[in-house]
């Protein structure tokens, strides 16, 4: 049986700080099959010269506008690999064999799509999440996103069947395509960590907070479809999730 191939995709804009570590996880995977695509929105920091000095062929897109969902679109369109991951230029691979094992679950499961688990990179510093994932149901998708972008692998058909990541979204755009995929078919569920997600200082203030959990609710709502009751729920998560970040701005 042919091996699967992946496709990893890195979207960049001004990204020079962090790219040469995120660069040095994919070219350090034992996973031989692979093909490395950059994205990039204009930078002019550095980050296209740190791409030109991948020493491996890989595809790079310049000046490719209009948000971060189209940028993921665009390096999707372009790929040939069976299976598509998206690292972002801050996050990497936790170890060289991310993708071996990946492939394997995939292999053996004959699923469509895969998630893992992340660690945080504060300062440096990688530390667990800061809660336990719950076991995957589509039910359980729908009350909260467990899924860690950085952390998932999807089948190229798969994502082009389900239609790739909304443009009109800003921020939900991740979680929006796994409700997509979940109606399609039940992922692998790993509890190991695949990838690092770096925290920044001040990474979401409560303003940006709060357009994103309105977003993140306006998609719930879609795929919950017309049940009266079940939207009511939502909507009263929704309130609840409002009312704690409204009081930690406050208390910050």
């Amino acid at each position: 049986m042919r091996p699967l191939t992946f496709s990893i995709i890195t979207c960049t804009w001004n990204s020079e700080p962090y790219l040469a570590q995120s660069i040095q996880s994919v070219l350090a995977q034992d996973y031989p099959h692979v093909e490395y695509i950059f994205v990039d929105g204009g930078s002019t920091d550095g980050t296209l010269e740190r791409i030109a000095s991948v020493p491996r062929p890989y595809r790079l897109l310049e000046n490719v506008g209009g948000g971060i969902s189209r940028a993921m679109n665009e390096g999707v369109r372009i790929a040939t690999g069976d299976v598509i991951a998206h690292l972002h230029s801050d996050d990497y691979y936790t170890g060289p064999n991310v993708l071996s094992t990946v492939a394997r679950h995939l292999e053996l499961s004959r699923r469509n799509w895969l998630f893992g688990r992340i660690l945080r990179d504060v300062g440096g510093q990688l530390e667990p999440e800061k809660y336990i994932s719950p076991r995957y149901s589509y039910s359980r998708l729908l009350r909260t996103n467990f899924i860690p972008h950085p952390a998932t692998f999807v089948r190229r058909e798969f994502i082009q069947q389900a239609g790739g990541f909304d443009t009109r979204l800003k921020y939900a755009m991740d979680y929006d395509l796994w409700l997509k995929l979940g109606e399609l078919g039940e992922p692998v569920q790993l509890d190991e960590p695949l990838a690092a997600f770096r925290e920044h200082q001040g990474s979401l203030s409560t303003r940006e907070r709060l357009p994103a959990l309105d977003e993140d609710f306006r998609v719930r709502l879609s795929h919950v479809g017309a049940n009266p009751f079940a939207r009511a729920l939502h909507y009263a998560r929704y309130l609840v999730r409002r009312k704690r970040i409204l009081q930690a701005g406050a208390h910050a």
